[in-house]
């Protein structure tokens, strides 16, 4: 049996009790840990820490192992329980289908347990889920790649009123969020007037939350990752009444 389980957006304690007792049973665990960070991948100790509140020693999955070595898992799922720990949902902001199509078609059992994910935890800066549009996700920019296919789906949020989640990028360094907003005042569907919610470590105890205008958010730090990025759209006044408490003092 292939188990995928959500470990939630906050650290080691955030996975639910099932996902626990599922974790504590298995032969073999291995958290994906490319896509996004948990509190752990911020400290020397966060893994330690999840090895011991789940009693078993948890196997690093870096991106070649999961798309390249799949196979592997795959394998030893088929003559033991596996887990494979995701941060966030399974199927939130970065799903993993591929492992399950592939488990299938192999005739393995597979079984998600599902978790808290940064597409519904999003909700708590105010802005009303249902009035969101496509998700888009930032990469960074270097010197000689600007990739802009973002740009469409946030502008085409823009023209139907809809908010935009902007997932940001995840490296070792992260950027400001002058260089960010910089970015999205050169484009046309938004100004450095436009209204955004700037988010740093959702469901943790750190957790920043800020609402104001792009330039105001240009003086903000909003400390180490996770970050994103709201996009308003039109807001209704019940939003309104919920932003006024994240608003730039």
């Amino acid at each position: 049996m292939l188990y995928i389980i959500g470990l939630g957006l906050g650290d080691e304690r955030d996975i639910t009790l099932r996902g626990l007792d599922v974790v504590r049973r298995c032969v073999k665990i291995y958290v994906e840990a490319y896509t996004s960070l948990l509190s752990f991948g911020l400290s020397s100790d966060g893994l330690s820490k999840m090895e011991r509140l789940y009693g078993k020693t948890i196997t690093i999955a870096d991106r070649e192992m999961v798309e390249e070595k799949a196979d592997s898992i795959l394998s030893e799922a088929s003559e033991s329980d596996i887990a494979f720990l995701v941060v966030g949902d399974p199927f939130g902001a970065t799903t993993h289908s591929d492992l399950v199509v592939r488990a299938r078609q192999l005739g393995l059992d597979v079984q998600v347990i599902h978790n808290a994910s940064i597409m519904n935890a999003i909700g708590l800066c105010g802005l009303q889920l249902y009035r969101y549009g496509e998700t888009v996700s930032i990469p960074f920019f270097t010197e000689t790649w600007e990739p802009d296919s973002f740009y469409e789906k946030i502008k085409r949020n823009n023209q139907l009123g809809l908010h935009t989640l902007c997932l940001l990028d995840i490296r070792v360094k992260e950027p400001t969020m002058e260089s960010l907003c910089s970015t999205f005042q050169s484009i046309a569907a938004y100004s450095g007037n436009s209204l955004c919610v700037g988010v740093a470590r959702l469901g943790c105890e750190d957790q920043k939350i800020i609402a104001g205008s792009m330039e105001d958010l240009l003086e903000i730090d909003f400390g180490p990752p996770l970050h994103c990025l709201v996009i308003a759209g039109e807001t209704h006044p019940v939003e309104e009444e919920m932003l006024n408490f994240y608003r730039i003092k």
